[in-house]
């Protein structure tokens, strides 16, 4: 569809049509990490705990949503110079700054609100992430190294909310996992930025001048051996081997394909600026995540 052809499209458009859009619905994906600990607390066929896990992770989608509205409203002079984030509704002004203003300063509260009720623990979570990741809009993102920092901080207060609305002991090495794989993840879509804006990637996102390919290239590597090493010495830990016996060292081999599978697509495919477009998209690497889930609830609940 040409620019032209879809401005058009757009324009016939409701605003809350052009909001949920806004809302990016398909990024709730990165929300399954909130899923996490309940898979690893043997609660997987729990009725109730389960309906609690699921409660979180729709309500930590709808904060999140949130968060993109308002990081869309903040960036949307830069987004307009961006090849195809310049077509969002806000950057391209078909959704109006006021309507996207009021949905953030109804969606945030009653989320919030609703949470509490859940349980005021997750709620405190929530809160928190939002907050962080407001600070990130205005302030952080401008930060060289903390801004991906900030988020894989984000990615572990996933898997807090996940812990506490269930009400299980949080796993450190589930934290640290999942910290140095979001930094991976991170640091592949600072350097898919550099390599598809070039010399206006700096107009786009100010703290990539502070990056080189060179230098996240290095940052990549360093983060995939540390994920690796981190994941199966988890498998191998006495308190993971007392509680799920020696089967998950069995799955490294998925996570370490999974790293390979993705390290090849932003090298040799100069993919990787979304990871839910990838995960979603290559069949490659959304089979092996599918079998590594499996392997790992057959090791955990049939064994």
């Amino acid at each position: 569809m040409t620019t032209t052809a879809q401005d058009a499209t757009e324009a016939r458009k409701s605003p809350l049509q052009l909001l949920i859009r806004t809302m990016r619905i398909r990024q709730w994906t990165k929300n399954v990490f909130v899923l996490s600990p309940l898979l690893f607390s043997k609660h997987l066929f729990d009725y109730h705990i389960v309906l609690h896990a699921i409660a979180g992770f729709f309500l930590f989608s709808m904060i999140a949503s949130a968060i993109y509205v308002l990081n869309d409203i903040v960036d949307a002079r830069i987004d307009r110079q961006h090849p195809v984030k310049r077509l969002r509704p806000i950057a391209s002004g078909a959704l109006s700054t006021r309507f996207a203003m009021s949905a953030v300063a109804f969606l945030v509260p009653v989320t919030l609100l609703l949470a509490w009720l859940v349980h005021s623990g997750f709620a405190i979570v929530l809160a928190v992430y939002f907050v962080l990741n407001v600070v990130y809009s205005y302030a952080l993102k401008k930060a060289v190294i903390i801004d991906v920092m900030t988020i894989a901080a984000s990615f572990v207060l996933r898997i807090v909310a996940g812990a506490v609305i269930i009400d299980v002991p949080i796993s450190e090495w589930l934290l640290i996992c999942t910290s140095l794989l979001a930094l991976f993840l991170g640091f592949s879509k600072r350097r898919h930025e550099i390599t598809i804006l070039e010399k206006d990637a700096h107009v786009h996102r100010p703290v990539l001048m502070e990056y080189s390919t060179y230098f996240l290239d290095q940052m990549i590597s360093l983060v995939t051996a540390s994920t690796l090493i981190c994941y199966i010495l988890y498998t191998v830990a006495p308190e993971t081997v007392d509680k799920f016996g020696k089967g998950l060292l069995f799955t490294a081999p998925f996570v370490l394909y999974g790293l390979f599978r993705y390290y090849y697509l932003v090298h040799q495919k100069n993919t990787g600026g979304d990871p839910t477009t990838e995960f979603l998209t290559d069949k490659a690497l959304l089979g092996n995540v599918a079998l590594w889930a499996v392997t790992v609830i057959v090791i955990i609940y049939m064994t």
